[in-house]
């Protein structure tokens, strides 16, 4: 019975699971056919689909997942970027409109390749017609600061090349378009002369090596890295010509520590924690970096069919001590202090005019220790003295050698320069040596302040004779087309005659000299320098025999001299633009300066020509026109201080407060030393009741301008009406040191005390 019963339940099951096999056969017979049909069964395609890949495959599998999809996302990004707009052009020259007509013009946002957007310096001015008529003969100058002609561009030798030219073959028409920028070297002046390649060029010319070690990838530069790698060096350049690379960019300096970057531009002063000594390993790659890159500009010029000067760079060495000095690092703490007490006596000795005891004194001094720029320096001064002028030169030479700020080209840079342009590989390449040039117009072939500024800038003179040898040089290379234009024999424009035709006037040199002084001379690291008092005493009074330039007779007379250069060449816009600004400063003729600077506008939209005209408008009481202006040169340049600082201004006249303190604020962040932007916006919190948060202000803006009265003068009133007493006294009587003679400073802490 049992048996029976179980028997009967396994058929049963056994007849459910047929039923189960039937229904599911039953419903698949489209895979029944498909496989029957394929002539493969199931269990081998199921140990097809397990089977894992191997041997090419795989590698052509993880090819594919490294490179290509990751590529092809990129550049869906990339696209999608420039589809909406974001980021900069990365080139040095872009499109335009100059006179209604397609033009190109320098790139305002090229800087921010190469240094953060905030401290980037602008390229030099220049606009050029896209069209180039065979009359034309294309020059490029490529360079640093002296190449642009700082500190004003107008009296550059490129400008003084062009009018030596154009007087010699009136029919031709020169263009000489100078593309150079502050503080670059080699690595972004390759970028610029590829960009230059691009726009028909005929010659180009190099006058670069002063900022090797401390521009952009030097081991002396505060904006990057240094690498060894040029490879490397070449990759970052490249990638952050793309929106992408842009963009990483802007995130990395989101989240990047603050100290990290300089907070604005201070001028040399920025490199004194970036000392490099002579015997600095690096400074073989910079050697290195320079040369491979002088030689692809050389490549790039003569394989689009220019021609090529390179000029060696001079530099002041009379007139220049060393911006910096360390000793030697294998120097003991024992053998530093006996340098010094010999280094001392010296220093006595110098002082009391016993030229010939200091020497002796500073010769046993670099029996110890040779590498101290200063010391070399002193002894050339006192060979100088002692009219053993071969000696002299020698030691300056040297000093400049061991300066660890190193600001001036070297003697291997300029080695490295005639290597590369005396090359015989190449067709279309020379060479200007303009130490040469300089040293034979020196005393001595010692060239100082004779030629130069400070440093390494040159003075109306030094652009002269700079331009002139390289003009000897051009004429040499000029094709036919151009030389039948050459006039009848006639002697070339004098210094004086350049001078006349460019407007160089009295009121230029004032302008210049007090901008040598204030905004050099008297800056670090400068004022670290051996006999930097009495330098600035000298200039000082050079100064003020300058100050009669500002009188009103001589200001018409320079007035004049701008009216009769315009007269003789119409097109010269950068005329307009110092006229203009004569006009603006000094004649207050705010209508005319207007008339000048709307000329310039004709030629291109330049930030700084709107925020004149802003100022112009705002004199004349137009506020609405001072606005659009403003507005105008913030668009152009938003990391413009000034042009917020104006922005600003005009917010607080129109009474709308809040936009006031938001530019103010601005001002102060792209240029925390914008003095006039803390009182402005010091005054307006202290009005609203926000004491506490204008007190912060200064306090931020005191450590940047610890000599500033107006700053320690209202902190110390904010804090007194704060009741906080003792702090107040304290900014107060800083204050009252730094202006004894202020009535209200006095009054203020009478009424604390």
């Amino acid at each position: 019975m049992c048996a029976k019963g179980r028997k009967s339940r396994k058929s049963v099951s056994h007849t459910k699971r047929d039923t189960k096999r039937h229904r599911t056969k039953k419903h698949s017979p489209i895979k029944k056919k498909s496989l029957s049909m394929s002539g493969v069964k199931q269990k081998d395609v199921k140990k097809v689909m397990r089977q894992p890949i191997t041997g090419w495959r795989l590698w052509l599998f993880r090819i594919v997942a490294l490179t290509i999809i990751p590529i092809l996302f990129f550049l869906l990004l990339e696209v999608g970027l420039r589809i909406v707009g974001y980021g900069y052009s990365p080139d040095a020259i872009v499109k335009c409109k100059s006179q209604g007509r397609d033009a190109y013009r320098d790139n305002i946002r090229f800087g921010w390749r190469f240094f953060p957007p905030h401290i980037a310096r602008d390229l030099s001015l220049f606009v050029f017609p896209a069209d180039k008529p065979v009359s034309t003969y294309r020059i490029f100058v490529l360079g640093a600061s002296a190449a642009k002609g700082d500190p004003d561009d107008a009296f550059c030798f490129g400008r003084v090349l062009q009018v030596l030219l154009r007087q010699q073959y009136p029919g031709a028409n020169f263009e000489v378009i100078t593309v150079a920028m502050p503080a670059i070297n080699s690595h972004v002046v390759l970028e610029i002369a590829k960009d230059c390649a691009q726009h028909q060029p005929d010659l180009f010319i190099v006058y670069l090596g002063n900022n090797e070690v401390v521009g952009p990838y030097g081991p002396g530069t505060v904006f990057s890295r240094f690498s060894s790698s040029l490879p490397l060096i070449r990759f970052g350049i490249a990638i952050k010509a793309t929106k992408l690379g842009q963009l990483l960019m802007n995130l990395f300096e989101l989240v990047s520590p603050e100290g990290d970057r300089p907070a604005y531009w201070r001028g040399l002063g920025m490199f004194l924690e970036k000392q490099i000594r002579a015997e600095d390993k690096r400074l073989g790659s910079v050697y290195q970096h320079f040369e491979s890159n002088l030689k692809d500009i050389r490549q790039i010029a003569c394989g689009g069919g220019a021609k090529i000067i390179f000029c060696t760079v001079g530099s002041n060495l009379k007139d220049c001590p060393p911006l910096a000095c360390l000793h030697q690092q294998s120097l003991t703490e024992a053998e530093e202090k006996k340098w010094d007490e010999i280094y001392q006596q010296g220093v006595k000795c110098e002082l009391a005019g016993d030229y010939a005891g200091a020497v002796e004194h500073y010769l046993a001094a670099t029996k110890i220790d040779d590498c101290y720029a200063d010391l070399q320096f002193r002894m050339g001064r006192c060979y100088w003295a002692m009219s053993e002028y071969d000696k002299a030169r020698d030691r300056y030479i040297r000093a400049r050698e061991l300066d660890t700020l190193r600001f001036r080209a070297d003697t291997r840079i300029n080695e490295i320069i005639q290597d590369i342009a005396s090359s015989k590989t190449t067709d279309g390449v020379y060479l200007v040596d303009a130490v040469k040039v300089f040293e034979r117009n020196s005393p001595h072939e010692t060239p100082g302040e004779e030629l130069f500024y400070e440093h390494v800038h040159m003075n109306f003179k030094g652009n002269y004779l700079l331009a002139s040898a390289i003009f000897r040089q051009v004429e040499e290379l000029l094709p036919e087309r151009i030389k039948h234009y050459k006039t009848d024999e006639q002697q070339l424009f004098t210094e004086t005659e350049c001078a006349r035709y460019l407007a160089y006037t009295g009121w230029d040199r004032y302008k210049i000299s007090e901008r040598i002084l204030n905004a050099y001379i008297k800056q670090a690291p400068f004022t670290n320098q051996l006999y930097h008092s009495k330098y600035v005493r000298g200039m000082e009074q050079k100064l003020s025999k300058l100050k009669d330039n500002l009188k009103p007779q001589a200001l018409k007379e320079a007035a004049a001299q701008y009216r009769s250069a315009i007269e003789n060449n119409k097109e010269d816009w950068f005329l307009h633009w110092k006229y203009g600004r004569l006009l603006l400063e000094d004649l207050e003729d705010y209508r005319s300066a207007a008339e000048q600077f709307n000329l310039v506008l004709e030629y291109l939209d330049y930030y700084m020509v709107h925020g004149n005209l802003s100022i112009v408008f705002e004199k004349l009481g137009d506020l609405n026109s001072a606005f659009d202006h403003t507005i105008r040169a913030v668009q152009i340049k938003p990391t413009c201080a000034d042009a917020h600082y104006n922005l600003a201004l005009i917010y607080q006249m129109q009474g709308q407060i809040d936009k006031a303190i938001e530019h103010y604020s601005k001002a102060i962040r792209l240029a925390p030393d914008c003095l006039p932007a803390y009182d402005k916006l010091g005054t307006i919190l202290h009005k609203q009741g926000r004491i506490d948060k204008a007190v912060e202000i200064y306090r931020r803006g005191i450590p940047l301008m610890p000599d500033s009265v107006m700053m320690h003068n209202n902190l110390g009133f904010l804090l007194g009406e704060q009741g906080r007493r003792q702090e107040a006294i304290k900014e107060l009587r800083i204050a009252l040191q730094l202006d004894p003679n202020s009535v209200e400073i006095r009054r203020e802490l009478e009424l604390l005390q």
